[in-house]
């Protein structure tokens, strides 16, 4: 009888501590005034392979945070059977009614067909920006592709920019930042998912690029070219299937 207990208490335990960070959605909320006046909801690393949060879910969370636009920032999946799975979140994305756009991340492009994902996203309503930008109303959007694997075209993406409205940049890696030249004013990303699970060597035994081993991962900085970026902790998990000590995360911004 002792040695069941301990077993329930030790499986207890792990559920506890492992598997109920990925189901416990939290939404995460940025001020970072810049006279637009919009409220933009960032959902980042999906990678719904691994996912916990249901679209209904995710939804409702959505309809809480009553955002003006939605923005995707990578690792949808890299799994061609799992694209019916993630049309469900992203017809439950389009059907907040706002406008929603998107970049690829490392995971995506390891896709066999990755024309199947972006045809899926044109049926979705989302739009995909490659290397590409789309001037809305109040501001100029811009889309990097992803970094780590040398998807990232900075000229070409900044080509139709102008000075006249502020200049926000979705992308997937943030260690582009540390590459980029051109000015913006705010800057969303993913890819690390807040280190996932948490202990002091990770980066050391899985390297991410020079921003995690400088210790930043997560939250809010100011890049050395004086713009100002954000890194999401992300909807879903990669490698193993279980979160130590970061929750899974959508974000709010307010800008």
């Amino acid at each position: 009888m002792s040695l069941l207990i301990a077993a329930a208490s030790a499986a207890a335990l792990l559920y506890l501590f492992l598997i109920f960070p990925t189901q416990w959605l939290k939404v995460e909320q940025v001020d970072y005034p810049l006279g637009i006046g919009k409220r933009i909801l960032q959902i980042s690393d999906l990678h719904v392979d691994m996912l916990r949060i249901s679209p209904m879910r995710l939804s409702r969370a959505i309809k809480r945070a009553a955002p003006d636009y939605i923005f995707l920032t990578g690792d949808y999946t890299y799994r061609e059977p799992y694209l019916p799975r993630l049309a469900h979140y992203l017809k439950e994305m389009a059907s907040a009614g706002v406008p929603v756009y998107a970049v690829l991340g490392n995971h995506d492009h390891e896709l066999p067909r990755l024309r199947k994902l972006s045809e899926l996203m044109e049926s979705c309503g989302v739009v995909l920006l490659r290397n590409s930008m789309v001037e809305l109303l109040e501001f100029q959007l811009v889309g990097i592709d992803n970094y780590s694997t040398g998807h990232s075209r900075f000229k070409e993406s900044f080509r139709w920019v102008a000075d006249n409205k502020p200049v926000l940049v979705i992308t997937h890696d943030p260690n582009a930042v540390l590459f980029l030249r051109k000015p913006y004013h705010y800057l969303m990303a993913g890819h690390f998912h807040g280190k996932q699970i948490n202990l002091p060597f990770l980066f050391d035994i899985k390297p991410k690029g020079p921003l995690s081993a400088k210790g930043i991962y997560k939250g809010l900085h100011q890049a050395e070219n004086g713009g100002v970026y954000y890194i999401s902790k992300g909807v879903g998990q990669a490698g193993i299937n279980a979160r130590f000590m970061v929750r899974s995360e959508i974000t709010l911004h307010k800008v």
